[in-house]
């Protein structure tokens, strides 16, 4: 059984996919974008603050899901320029409190909204 998570908290889809999808006890997030889903504005002026938006859109969508970030076993990060990894990465890092999970993280061409960031992640309860 899969449940769909949709929340305000969170950017809504741009394209058909879900913000969430919970299957069981698994929740897959979908790529999150810093985009402040109260405002609607892109924050993009900073890779520490795009990262901190992204990860704030994570959080929103693992507390709905009643979990946190203790929850997830798995990140995808893309980077428009690998050149913000370390600044990315301290931001990221400072939600992972315990076990941290595995990771990829690649640099692409092009992210929606041409942001500088996009994470998803699979979490379970």
């Amino acid at each position: 059984m899969k449940k769909q998570i949709s929340i305000k908290g969170a950017p809504a889809p741009i394209a058909p996919y879900s913000q969430a999808v919970l299957a069981e006890s698994t929740l897959y997030v979908s790529g999150q974008i810093p985009l402040n889903p109260a405002s609607g504005e892109l924050i993009v002026d900073t890779i520490e603050n795009a990262t901190s938006q992204v990860m704030s859109n994570i959080q929103n969508l693992l507390n709905e899901a009643g979990m946190d970030f203790s929850n997830v076993v798995k990140c995808t990060c893309f980077l428009k320029d690998l050149n913000d990894f370390e600044r990315m990465n301290k931001i990221y890092g400072s939600y992972f409190k315990e076990i941290p999970p595995a990771r990829e993280c690649v640099q692409v061409a092009r992210l929606p909204k041409d942001v500088p960031v996009e994470i998803s992640c699979i979490a379970v309860k």
